[in-house]
């Protein structure tokens, strides 16, 4: 499967899960998009655009079970959280839930909302190593105050890869009154996702990591019901005449990445869908195992709560951020690139598995990780 990609034979590839790896084919069908705006400009945006933005995100919505129509494009699930914190009314006293391993953008997304207006955040310690469904859930609902107005919840935390049970933290915080917005990022195309199912007031999702999509193809699903008062990060034209007109034209920009959604949701079930995910699911347990007992160390998640990236605790004594820096650029020079970071006390080297992946790819990279701690620790 490598050589459906342009990817560095050379390097070694276990990060899918930053920035995803895009393959020939929708490179092809942007590029194919491209040539075709660039025929003529004027036609494309004003004739062509409007049906082809709606077809695409009528495509994604089948695939994430939710109606197109509540979806639009966005630059990456940052901007689409953005979307939904800054349009949010707070005021002072008021409290924002997000998860103790909330993603570094989204904690400075509402760090910028709250402290605007006198409000605060809030957090529901996430249970690691080895959390379980019910204790992530236990947690987010007594993390809920009479004053939390909103929780930001990840479905995949990025730096630790755990899996949370959405649906039941949705129920959980609706039961308590609170709206939720789930950050997405990690989701589409590494996990199942049925929005329908979820019932989240707000999603937002990349479709350039799991699925393949051009870099900078992102969604936001609303509710129906949360619509009236959501405005993208940047107002245009459509200021006032509706979610999916003030969404679709913010200005002009690329739309090909957007436009290629569908080739990309396309090969992704060409190599599999559901088993594609178990596949890699099962082939990032095996490469955790594998540095795991190299190192002679812990594996951050199992079971229910793994994905397609897994975490493995370094046997190292300084658990700074910059130390994690230090250790992730020497990786760097060795050939290979897996995320390191702080957290809990700990330095947890994240790796993923996609469809190019082999195990003898984590064999390797416990080679190189294992040179790299006893330099680090001589």
């Amino acid at each position: 499967m490598r050589n459906a990609w342009d990817l560095d034979p050379d390097f070694l590839t276990v990060n899918h899960g930053s920035f995803g790896a895009t393959p020939r084919v929708v490179q092809e069908a942007q590029r194919a998009w491209q040539d075709r705006m660039e025929r003529q400009p004027t036609r494309f945006m004003m004739t062509v655009l409007p049906d082809a933005l709606r077809q695409a995100a009528a495509a994604l919505g089948g695939f994430l079970n939710g109606a197109g129509t509540d979806i639009a494009f966005v630059d990456n699930a940052t901007t689409g959280c953005n979307a939904v914190l800054r349009s949010l009314a707070l005021r002072p006293g008021d409290e924002v839930l997000i998860l103790s391993h909330a993603y570094g953008a989204i904690r400075n997304t509402v760090r910028f909302v709250t402290d605007r207006v006198g409000a605060r955040i809030a957090e529901a310690a996430v249970p690691f190593p080895q959390p379980a469904e019910d204790a992530l859930t236990a947690a987010v609902a007594a993390a809920i105050t009479p004053r939390t107005r909103v929780a930001v919840i990840d479905h995949v935390t990025s730096g630790s890869a755990i899996v949370l049970p959405a649906a039941r933290i949705v129920r959980a915080c609706h039961d308590a009154g609170v709206p939720v917005l789930i950050d997405g990022a990690h989701a589409p195309g590494q996990v199942d996702v049925d929005l329908a199912a979820i019932g989240a007031d707000w999603y937002a999702g990349n479709c350039h990591k799991w699925l393949c999509a051009p870099k900078g193809c992102a969604f936001l699903h609303a509710n129906p019901a949360r619509q009236a008062d959501l405005h993208p990060v940047t107002i245009s034209h459509g200021y006032g005449k509706g979610f999916l007109a003030e969404f679709d034209w913010t200005g002009t920009t690329d739309p090909s990445r957007f436009l290629a959604v569908t080739e990309a949701i396309d090969f992704h079930r060409q190599l599999g869908d559901a088993a594609l995910r178990t596949r890699n699911r099962d082939l990032a347990a095996a490469g955790t195992a594998c540095l795991a007992q190299r190192l002679n160390t812990e594996a951050g998640a199992t079971g229910a709560t793994a994905c397609a990236m897994g975490t493995v605790r370094l046997p190292v004594a300084d658990a700074t951020p910059e130390h994690a820096l230090a250790i992730r650029a020497r990786l760097l020079q060795a050939g290979t690139d897996a995320p390191v970071h702080a957290m809990d006390g700990a330095l947890w080297l994240r790796l993923s598995a996609f469809a190019y992946n082999q195990i003898d790819d984590y064999e390797r990279l416990a080679d190189i990780v294992a040179a790299a701690v006893r330099e680090d620790t001589a």
